[in-house]
């Protein structure tokens, strides 16, 4: 039940920091699927999947941090908060890197192996699994999580940190790579599994937690029908709904290929 609205719900960020940098993104990547595409791979067509697929990053991107949900999440309630970091790490890192064609990807590093040794360092499961993990943990502890909140220049370094984790987070499930490849089909089960159980401990304090740990939602004005503390408990179901959906829907996803994969082999030639 809504108990009254100071947000804005009409009001949008338009700041030029915002705005420029999803454009400047979006210019590099026309850049990239355009001329250099053609440079590099020049037997390469574009489909317009990719396309969408870079579409659909950039919007969800904007949803997540330009719409009132960030105001939402920043002054009032911690529920709309999660809501945001769900969005940042799930959806627009899987959309971005859905975008990339895998040959034009493998060229890039052929033609720039810093790049390719960096992408290895860095996409390793070991390494994005425990980056992804550490920092969305470091960001939820209190101290730096206020920070985060009152600093807009530490919330943007926030959500930036987030997204790309979660880049890396996602490259051994679906890296458009050969150079830099997945991981196999049975390891990337253990690997979603293992990505399940290291963020269990936040969920477990979020939710199970007595006190409120936050002070901006324990003062912020009250615009739901929500305590504090019920606001804070919200977030952390929230949050471990959102996981349990994505782990649940990749292993689906895996498991079906993988099975797929093992009829067509077996198939007499």
């Amino acid at each position: 039940m809504v108990v009254n609205s100071p947000v804005n719900f009409s009001h949008w960020h338009t700041e030029p920091a915002l705005i420029g940098g999803l454009l400047l993104l979006s210019w590099g990547y026309t850049i990239l699927i355009g001329p250099y595409r053609t440079l590099l791979c020049p037997s390469l067509p574009f489909t317009r999947k990719y396309g969408y697929w870079f579409a659909l990053s950039v919007i969800t991107f904007y949803l997540a941090v330009g719409s009132p949900l960030d105001a939402l999440g920043e002054n009032f309630l911690f529920s709309a908060h999660m809501i945001q970091h769900n969005i940042l790490m799930y959806t627009c890192p899987l959309f971005f890197l859905l975008s990339l064609p895998e040959q034009l990807v493998d060229k890039i590093f052929e033609k720039q192996p810093f790049l390719e040794i960096t992408a290895k360092f860095f996409f390793h499961p070991i390494i994005a699994g425990l980056l992804f993990t550490l920092v969305f943990s470091f960001w939820h502890i209190g101290q730096f999580y206020e920070a985060a909140i009152r600093d807009k220049s530490i919330h943007m370094a926030e959500h930036l940190s987030m997204y790309f984790c979660s880049i890396a987070m996602w490259w051994p499930v679906c890296g458009p790579s050969k150079r830099v490849p997945p991981l196999r089909f049975g390891p990337q089960m253990l690997y979603i599994l293992a990505l399940m159980l290291g963020q269990t401990p936040i969920f477990a304090i979020l939710t199970f937690s007595k006190d409120v740990l936050y002070d901006t939602y324990f003062y912020a004005e009250r615009i739901i029908d929500l305590s504090p503390l019920e606001d804070q408990k919200s977030g952390g179901v929230l949050m471990k709904l959102a996981n349990m959906a994505v782990s649940v829907g990749v292993l689906s996803s895996i498991f079906y290929r993988w099975s797929t994969q093992s009829q067509e082999t077996s198939k007499p030639a």
